[in-house]
């Protein structure tokens, strides 16, 4: 799906065809040829728009005919049905300028793109390199409070293990810890790419551009770094709950031979008395009920002994 936007008198205002100093957003569903449309239209090679199908895309930049692409990893919701995903996965934007538009792809509903939607109002489409550096801004906000979600997620997901000890539990941190193995990458990529941008002066910002770039590169790299340290917290936490469940595997199974021994003690007597050999008890008024006490008299006191003991 492709819509256009324009800002008139500091609306956003959606439009039915491109027009100068507007912004293209293409959402999903994503049709084909919907992208050939689009490249024939805004004169973009057809490669710029189909790489946001590929959700492993490296962040990176390139230039053809005077068009310039930038593709820069962002965290989103993972859909998957499956229960062993992750639960967010990075997936690519695609920024594309022209000379008179600016184009934005998505291959999935992105949260980032949504915001900068409420704040275009306040933008300057004939600006565009302005504009690619506040979407990275809108970006890094959104890993922000991904990350600020996964840690809360995490306390909440500890605090229920170490009153039921599910598996459930250690399912969801692993579905936590491989969101975050995700995030690293995507973070340690898109600050590559921040870095050649500065450098190379692709987008030739201005000096208060350049400013605003520089405080992103500080704001990713504090985002990969909570993202380490999430990541090592998450780790630790996984070590140890290890090491819970085999120590409580040890203690179940202490128990479990104590009460098997408790219960050899009537098989054993039973054996003894039932022998055919002479035992005293031969004329006993009542011999079962005689063996039957002194077997539960035994398993009494081992029981108290091992009460006593702490075994139990």
């Amino acid at each position: 799906m492709i819509k256009y936007f324009k800002n008139i008198d500091h609306e956003t205002v959606e439009i039915s065809e491109p027009e100068n100093d507007s912004w293209v957003n293409v959402v999903p569903p994503l049709k084909q040829e919907e992208f050939y449309e689009l490249s024939e239209k805004l004169e973009i090679p057809i490669d710029f728009l189909t790489d946001s199908l590929d959700i492993d895309e490296r962040s990176r930049f390139e230039e053809d005919d005077n068009v310039k692409l930038l593709v820069i990893k962002t965290p989103t919701d993972n859909n998957s049905f499956n229960e062993s995903d992750a639960d967010y996965i990075t997936i690519p934007i695609i920024i594309i300028l022209t000379h008179n538009h600016i184009v934005t792809v998505n291959s999935f509903e992105n949260p980032a793109i949504k915001k900068f939607l409420t704040t275009f109002q306040n933008r300057q489409p004939d600006k565009k390199s302005l504009m690619v550096v506040k979407i990275i801004e809108k970006i890094i906000q959104n890993f922000m409070e991904y990350l600020k979600e996964i840690n809360r997620k995490r306390g909440i997901i500890e605090r229920n293990f170490y009153t039921d000890h599910k598996n459930e539990h250690l399912q969801e941190l692993m579905r936590l810890q491989k969101s975050l193995v995700y995030f690293v990458a995507a973070l340690r990529s898109n600050e590559l790419l921040l870095a050649k941008l500065q450098r190379t002066g692709f987008l030739s910002l201005t000096e208060e551009e350049t400013e605003s770039l520089e405080d992103l590169m500080v704001d990713n790299s504090q985002a990969l770094e909570m993202a380490n340290i999430y990541t090592n917290i998450l780790n630790s936490s996984m070590t140890t709950f290890g090491h819970v469940i085999a120590n409580n595997q040890n203690l179940y199974l202490k128990k479990l031979v104590i009460v098997i021994i408790l219960l050899s003690i009537p098989l054993l007597t039973a054996c003894i008395f039932s022998m055919n050999v002479y035992n005293g008890l031969e004329g006993a008024a009542y011999p079962f009920y005689i063996i039957a006490s002194f077997s539960f008299l035994v398993i009494l006191v081992l029981a108290l002994l091992a009460f006593r003991k702490k075994l139990f």
